[in-house]
């Protein structure tokens, strides 16, 4: 992958201190906005469970469903002595210096399992939160589906409106059992002079599906992060769908990998991206090595004034029958759209905006209904932004 260079040494990665909530309506009004525009509801409605993670430390931790475990991962490792099978499985630690960086300051980060044969009927949701100034977040994350268990979890990573700068670094393992089901949703609200350095991987057993929503409409300074998912098992799914928005001053560097290393397995990675003055480098990987196999790739982008897209799609095949697709394009809104919608009584701003709206819709991605009223907010206050 395309780095950018961070100077790890301007962060704090120990000292700054989280206040244990008892609710998390306790957070002050700036702070609930921040969350509720990163998919969180502090009310907690409809929801199995929460788990905010802020600065260095966990603040609040519930489990509403008797199926599902959530636990700061310092606690699971306690309880399970030391997550053998699970803990540094599928991301290696000395894979760069980041997450060499996050084995050596581990300060918390979540653990979610969900019960053989659990159908959780509500979204779990969790929250990494920067507040200080020149914060080193570093967490590790592990979910485990057990075999024919059903999870729809919500991640939301946010600053503060009063964090100046900041840096996140985050391991992420996914385990997903046969037959089970998780669909992953994050959404990222950073902020300008915000880097963040996720490392994720996951495994997927016979039968299983993963399903990743992943939106970022928000400016941030950097993000460079490349989730590699393996089909392990026979029929075994993934699906991937992004949406990004990258301002003046963003540099995003994002893709995805699927991996399908076992027959009759299926994998689809979707991207739509804009750019309005940022930088986006898009990638997609998906590796065929076992027959049958279907895999799909499709990256859109549209430029609004200056600003790179670079798209870089890759098919790999090693073995005979399998079948990889991919569409890429990349450009400007068509002036024939907007002139067919000038022609029904818009003017070229309502016009260039509704074309926008439609390129950033996420209801393929199914998700929950206070989630995607957040995301329309987001997608709205963004829309200010670029006109």
């Amino acid at each position: 992958m395309c780095a950018q260079d961070i100077d790890l040494s301007k962060y704090e990665f120990e000292g700054i201190a989280a206040p244990k909530l008892g609710d998390l309506r306790s957070l002050d009004a700036d702070d609930r906005e921040q969350l509720l525009m990163s998919g969180i509801d502090v009310e907690e409605q409809g929801r199995s469970g929460s788990f905010l993670h802020v600065n260095h430390a966990s603040a609040y931790c519930h489990t509403a469903h008797p199926g599902v475990e959530i636990l700061d991962i310092k606690d699971a490792l306690a309880k399970y002595d030391g997550l053998k099978d699970y803990f540094w499985k599928l991301v290696d630690k000395d894979k760069d210096e980041y997450t060499r960086m996050a084995a050596e300051h581990l300060q918390g980060g979540y653990f979610v399992r969900v019960k053989k044969g659990v159908k959780v009927p509500e979204p779990v949701q969790s929250c990494l939160f920067i507040k200080a100034n020149r914060t080193g977040q570093s967490v590790h994350n592990v979910v485990i589906l057990e075999e024919d268990a059903e999870l729809h979890m919500i991640t939301g990573c946010a600053v503060s409106k009063h964090s100046k700068t900041g840096l996140h670094l985050g391991i992420s393992e996914f385990f997903v059992g046969k037959n089970a089901k998780l669909t992953f949703s994050m959404v990222h609200n950073w902020g300008e002079d915000t880097e963040v350095r996720p490392r994720s991987a996951g495994i997927v057993d016979e039968g299983g599906v993963f399903l990743n929503n992943y939106i970022l409409l928000k400016p941030v300074k950097s993000v460079q992060m490349y989730p590699s998912i393996t089909l392990a098992g026979r029929g075994a799914v993934a699906r991937f769908n992004s949406v990004m928005v990258a301002p003046k001053g963003s540099h995003i560097d994002s893709g995805n990998r699927v991996i399908m290393a076992a027959p009759d397995c299926k994998a689809e990675i979707i991207a739509r991206t804009i750019t309005t003055g940022g930088t986006i480098i898009n990638r997609g990987d998906i590796q065929g090595r076992a027959v049958p196999g279907r895999g799909h790739l499709e990256c859109k982008g549209l430029i609004l004034g200056d600003g790179i897209i670079h798209a870089i799609p890759e098919l790999y095949a090693s073995v005979e029958g399998v079948e990889l697709s991919h569409e890429a394009a990349v450009g400007k809104i068509a002036q024939e759209e907007i002139e067919y919608l000038m022609a029904r009584g818009m003017d070229e701003e309502e016009a260039t905006s509704t074309i926008v709206r439609g390129f950033l819709n996420v209801d393929i991605m199914g998700l929950p209904a206070k989630l995607k009223q957040a995301v329309d907010q987001t997608i709205q206050e963004t829309e200010k932004d670029m006109f």
